[in-house]
């Protein structure tokens, strides 16, 4: 599907204003929505068009700015070492109830909008795959898509560096799917083990995937891209966006 031109709208959140861009099919007609969680770069290149591919196959994708309570409206960190210790350092000054708000402001903006038939997802890769877990703890999150979702196994997301996510597994009503790469330092096998362990004990519903790959592999910029890892794992994320919320 082609796409209309990128929606920026603003939503209001306990700590402020959050610019959230939304890209849907030209099409008329009604599709699920899905909440893109961006890595600690914000909405970058590859972000966006990972999202308008998403948007492609016939969802109303909401990306909003994960940082917006300490950077200025659109504000894109760059893939170096200086971007990385700004996304790092907000990671861990933002509290974990504010990352939840935000979600929450998101999943009620596709509710109510025109477009959207009201089913909700959520998608994101890295920081953002550990958001759209955060994402999954709501109750009307119906699919999650959670690729190599950084500090999960850690518990330390967010202010203190002590989160609950794997604690609250249970609470997760819709279905996961979780993805990763063998050779990610940032998610590595014990910490996989730990989360595949802890989904199982509390009766989630979910699929995994482990692939031969870096950290941001799917991210087409860089030297850890992996073009067909990202075809398929991609094409993979439409099929249970499809089967689960269609």
């Amino acid at each position: 599907m082609t796409l209309r031109e990128p929606e920026i709208v603003e939503l209001e959140t306990p700590t402020g204003t959050m610019r959230t861009m939304v890209l849907r099919p030209a099409a008329a007609g009604r599709y699920p929505g899905l909440l893109f969680h961006s890595e600690i770069f914000q909405i970058t290149g590859p972000i966006h068009r990972t999202a308008a591919f998403l948007a492609g196959h016939g969802f109303v994708v909401a990306l909003p700015e994960i940082y917006h309570e300490y950077l200025p409206a659109g504000t894109v960190l760059a893939y170096d070492q200086a971007g990385s210790d700004v996304g790092n350092r907000l990671k861990t000054t933002k509290p974990v109830a504010a990352y939840d708000a935000d979600n929450r402001a998101v999943l009620d903006f596709l509710k109510q909008h025109e477009a959207c038939t009201g089913r909700l997802g959520s998608f994101g890769p890295c920081i953002g795959g550990h958001l759209t877990y955060r994402a999954a703890l709501q109750p009307d999150i119906g699919a999650a898509a959670c690729f190599y979702p950084t500090d999960l196994h850690k518990r330390s997301l967010g202010a203190g560096m002590n989160d609950d996510s794997l604690a609250r597994a249970a609470d997760i009503r819709g279905e996961l799917m979780l993805v990763f790469g063998r050779q990610d330092p940032h998610v590595p096998v014990e910490g996989r083990e730990l989360i595949y362990k802890t989904l199982t004990a509390a009766g989630v519903n979910f699929t995994w995937h482990e692939v031969n790959a870096a950290h941001a592999f799917l991210r087409d910029e860089g030297l850890r891209y992996d073009a067909e890892l990202a075809r398929q794992m991609l094409g993979m994320t439409v099929d249970f966006f499809r089967r689960v919320l269609s």
